[in-house]
């Protein structure tokens, strides 16, 4: 007995032809109208002449969706601009896995001294996770120190986009 959420792999050929600088392929209509789209986006995995893959297909105004093809996936298919190749896809399901980094302790320290915690945790998912992968990473003590400086000074003035390091000023 099969499993309910087995998927059919869906099969096609496609001539790869170049859009700029990226080699592409034209996803036939009734292959992209059997996957389900995300803000226009399809999640894929499959083989181009029996090499795996996974991308994402990408919806062109008034067009076919676009499957780039990298050179990886050039070379492990064995095929090159200009020759048809064929295709093997489905459904991308899996979970994209997110790598949440830890508290510097030197931060939460500093957060929890000078109250901007709550300030610290208002910060969008994407610009803590920047910070904290910032930090967890740097080795100098000096250097760890000077960055949650940094931290603390942006978020005392209740800056909006707290980043480290800081941007470069441009000189006129």
């Amino acid at each position: 007995m099969q499993d309910a959420t087995f998927r059919m792999a869906i099969q096609f050929k496609a001539r790869i032809y170049k859009i700029g600088i990226n080699a592409v392929v034209n996803v036939p209509k009734q292959v992209t109208s059997a996957l389900v789209a995300t803000a226009g986006r399809i999640k894929i995995k499959g083989t181009i002449n029996g090499f795996p893959f996974t991308t994402t297909l990408m919806p062109v105004k008034s067009r076919m969706h676009l499957l780039y093809v990298n050179m990886l996936m050039l070379k492990g298919a064995q095929t090159a601009l200009g020759k048809i190749a064929s295709f093997s896809i489905e459904q991308d399901t899996s979970k994209k896995l997110v790598k949440n980094y830890p508290m510097h302790s030197g931060l939460l320290k500093q957060l929890k001294v000078k109250k901007l915690f709550d300030d610290f945790q208002a910060l969008t998912h994407a610009r803590k996770k920047d910070i904290l992968r910032y930090l967890n990473q740097l080795r100098g003590a000096d250097t760890v120190k000077r960055n949650i400086g940094s931290v603390i000074f942006q978020l005392e003035r209740k800056q909006k986009n707290v980043r480290i390091p800081l941007p470069l000023k441009r000189r006129s």
